[in-house]
């Protein structure tokens, strides 16, 4: 008769652990080696924090810079929070700035380049409960169509999506097997918080109202050490969780 596995003693000691000084301590070093690898180092904040944001800015910036966020404190230490343990003139200044949602971006391109750059590159993403309406949304009555336009043009919903769009808070109907409002439906104003339902229509709509945008701030150079500039607010907004995991590219 086969031995039941469920009888089978797992030893948990066996498992893998790792060591959380060890992978700090390589972030410092893996700092470091970039500090001496690149011309500047920049302080950077996000508008509107997404991960597939600062992926899609890695992947345009590759082979030409690397970013760092998150762990601002091993950030900070690899740097050096004070001028007597700073790893390179200066430094220590940006370290002390490193509070928050802030990030490090290390480049060798021209400074006006890359502030021009970041300027004109933005990401439009779908707002998250919390965050305050762009505009003044209005449904009318009659049939619920995506993507949501001024026209009232677009397709139809399926007939299926009717329950979720009711369990929403629409008031809502099949006509002639498509999902409808029963009346006109003020949906958002601007400026108001949006709330979770209302973060879920938007997207059903195609509505994005959020923006991912990276803001560059004061930055240190190997020539001329560190030079202040816009001072960011690194402070996290409602709808973000917690300190983001590093995030770093070749």
């Amino acid at each position: 008769m086969p031995r039941s596995r469920r009888s089978k003693i797992t030893t948990l000691s066996k498992t893998p652990v790792r060591s959380t000084k060890a992978s700090k301590q390589a972030l410092v070093n893996e700092i470091r080696a970039t500090v001496d690898k690149y011309d500047h180092c920049w302080i950077f904040s996000v508008g509107d924090m997404r991960n597939d944001g600062l992926k899609e800015v890695r992947a345009q910036w590759r082979g030409t810079g690397r970013f760092f966020f998150g762990k601002g404190k091993v950030m900070a230490k690899a740097l050096g929070e004070t001028p007597e343990t700073e790893y390179q003139e200066g430094l220590s200044n940006v370290a002390r700035r490193l509070k928050g949602q802030i990030g490090l971006f290390f480049t060798s391109h021209p400074v006006d380049e890359t502030v021009e750059w970041f300027e004109s590159w933005s990401k439009k993403e779908y707002a998250r409960m919390g965050a305050r309406a762009t505009q003044e949304i209005t449904l009318p009555e009659g049939p619920l169509l995506t993507p949501y336009t001024e026209s009232n043009s677009g397709d139809p919903f399926p007939h299926s999506m009717e329950p979720q769009l009711r369990a929403l808070g629409l008031s809502t109907s099949l006509v002639r097997g498509v999902p409808s409002l029963n009346n006109p439906h003020l949906l958002c104003k601007k400026g108001e918080k949006l709330s979770s339902e209302k973060c879920r229509i938007l997207k059903l709509l195609a509505v994005q109202m959020a923006e991912f945008k990276i803001i560059l701030g004061s930055r240190w150079s190997k020539e001329s050490g560190f030079i202040q500039g816009k001072e960011l607010d690194g402070a996290e907004s409602d709808n973000e969780q917690g300190e983001q995991e590093t995030m770093d590219q070749d």
